[in-house]
């Protein structure tokens, strides 16, 4: 009885507060939302910076995790973002997985693309065209990078591109950068490039950079 005197309060606060999250132009809610509501739900980022009060901010920033950049908006913590002067489909997150298994991924993306995904292949000379916007958050790993940003004048040449076809498969709905991640290890993949508008695209063995640029996840295209 007491556990639902404590849980109500707590969801009409939260109700209220997601309610608000359709006021902020910015706030990215098909992103953000689930995480938000853990956030709120915990009343982790009930302060608000704007009034001189940032008592929760650390606490909220390690909640939001990875999403902090794009999601501190829908929680009050940072100015709106102006999606119109750099939209969320320019920018994208990438990183090697360490532990790709290339049969596994030729298997899945090989015949009819399985539910949910499209799955696309061009020439491995278009990839190098696909710098631009590169966004990465680094982490350590014993002292190594584990995400990388892909410099514009990368060259390679070790290789000739014109042999091989890059496989990449992306998937209809958006995701979490987390989510990302863990589909594109399940699915055996080399890297995978997490677009900021939270379209998730795997990368398979015979890519030699990271993929397409274009965003091409059928219900997460804006």
């Amino acid at each position: 009885m007491r556990s639902a005197q404590l849980i109500l309060p707590a969801m009409a606060a939260l109700l209220f507060l997601l309610t608000g999250l359709s006021l902020t132009s910015g706030c990215n809610k098909a992103l953000c939302a689930s995480d938000v509501s853990k956030c709120l739900i915990q009343e982790l980022c009930q302060c608000r910076p704007s009034d001189g009060n940032c008592s929760c901010c650390k606490d909220c920033m390690l909640c939001l995790g990875n999403l902090w950049e794009e999601c501190c908006d829908c929680v009050g913590m940072c100015n709106p973002k102006n999606y119109s002067d750099s939209p969320a489909t320019s920018k994208s997150t990438v990183e090697e997985l360490h532990r790709p298994i290339p049969s596994l991924f030729r298997a899945l993306t090989e015949g009819d693309a399985p539910i949910n995904m499209m799955v696309v292949s061009f020439p491995v000379a278009e990839e190098f065209t696909h710098h631009e916007n590169l966004v990465s958050f680094l982490e350590s790993l014993n002292s190594r990078p584990q995400n990388v940003s892909v410099p514009g004048n990368s060259i390679h040449t070790s290789i000739d591109p014109h042999e091989k076809m890059c496989t990449v498969v992306y998937f209809d709905d958006c995701v979490s950068i987390r989510q990302c991640k863990q589909y594109c290890e399940s699915m055996g993949g080399s890297k995978y490039r997490w677009f900021h508008n939270a379209c998730c695209q795997c990368i398979g063995p015979e890519c030699l950079d990271y993929g397409s640029k274009a965003v091409k996840c059928l219900n997460c295209l804006f």
